[in-house]
């Protein structure tokens, strides 16, 4: 009897621990980077979603190898992922990089990005009578 609650105070340490991760990548393989990073952002506030996103696709392109690439993600939070995307966006930037010549600051890019996503998430669905006439149009057979 004395063992049980010794027993459920390691039990209950442990799964604390274990928990203690929940707000870092997962930089195990890519999957699970891929997956980990997919839950931080849904747990993120929204308008932190896009920075966070571009910020890891950043470092994703900046750093061709997948080792390369967990190493520099593994056990990142989102705001130190944030940060070394505009680490990366200022070395780009300053080298001459193509991508970047059209935006003059961080903040911009993140903007305009944020506007493509608003653009399409409000992009007016089809009206039922389109979506007959592209279904009569369409050359898909069922077999």
């Amino acid at each position: 009897m004395k063992k049980l609650p010794a027993l459920l105070i390691i039990l209950s340490c442990a799964t604390l621990i274990a928990c203690g991760k929940g707000q870092q990548i997962n930089g195990h393989n890519t999957s699970t980077a891929y997956r980990s990073v997919k839950a931080l952002k849904n747990r993120l506030p929204a308008e932190s979603r896009i920075e966070f996103e571009v910020s890891f696709w950043t470092i994703r392109d900046a750093k061709k190898d997948d080792k390369d690439f967990l190493n520099a993600v593994d056990g990142k939070t989102p705001e130190e992922v944030i940060i070394l995307g505009k680490e990366i966006y200022q070395e780009r930037k300053a080298s001459g990089f193509k991508g970047y010549e059209q935006y003059t600051s961080w903040e911009q890019m993140i903007t305009k990005f944020g506007k493509e996503r608003n653009e399409q998430e409000n992009k007016v669905p089809k009206s039922k009578e389109q979506q007959n006439i592209d279904k009569a149009n369409d050359v898909l057979y069922k077999l």
